[in-house]
């Protein structure tokens, strides 16, 4: 039988359980397994063991892997508003993403994941993400933030760079820092090292 005909048989009652923590659960499952695998790792029937229902249920709501891992960006991509916010010093942007980051671990390796193996469909939700971070720190500059001969596309570069060390670099957190790179205690030492960072290299430029 058609997957999506059997997902469609089984719509109303999954309607009658609770369709909204019911695909809560299958998002939640499918961003563990991304994270540990990849796009291309990853297996929609272990998804759906982990989230406790059947895969005709994820052909149902999300159109299958593909459309899931999709619905997992698009979640991460409306959370992480960082460097959005007008309010903050660069320097405290910067931290925010690391506690970010280490709060929502899981999505920092699926973008790392993303990056080293170029899998998993193409995700235009994360260019517009870019784009309006990288407007947020030409205004920025344009108000005198950091100097005007500084490139702020390749300043973001290095932002999302050093944010993500505890992730993409583990190893060096333990050997440098004597501290586990998943543990609350080493996002806040790391992130404010960074934030004191960045403020300085600020205050060297007013100066």
């Amino acid at each position: 039988m058609d997957d999506k005909v059997e997902g469609m048989r089984r719509a109303p009652e999954e309607k009658r359980r609770d369709p909204e923590r019911t695909k809560a659960r299958i998002l939640q499952a499918a961003l563990e397994e991304f994270a540990a695998k990849g796009f291309a790792g990853a297996r929609v029937n272990e998804i759906a063991a982990k989230a406790g229902v059947n895969k005709q249920l994820i052909s149902y709501y999300f159109g299958g892997k593909e459309g899931l891992y999709q619905a997992i960006t698009t979640r991460w991509q409306s959370e992480e508003s960082v460097f959005a916010d007008r309010s903050s010093s660069l320097g405290a942007l910067v931290a925010g993403y690391v506690r970010a980051g280490s709060e929502r671990r899981d999505f920092g390796k699926l973008l790392v994941w993303q990056g080293l193996t170029e899998d998993g469909p193409p995700d235009p939700a994360f260019a517009e993400e870019v784009r309006r971070d990288l407007e947020g720190l030409r205004r920025r500059q344009q108000a005198g933030e950091f100097p005007s001969d500084i490139d702020p596309a390749a300043l973001l570069v290095a932002f999302f760079a050093m944010a993500s060390a505890g992730i993409s670099f583990p190893q060096l957190v333990r050997a440098a820092l004597g501290l586990d790179p998943a543990s609350p205690e080493f996002a806040e030492h790391y992130a404010g090292q960074l934030e004191k960072l960045v403020e300085h290299l600020v205050e060297a430029t007013d100066s």
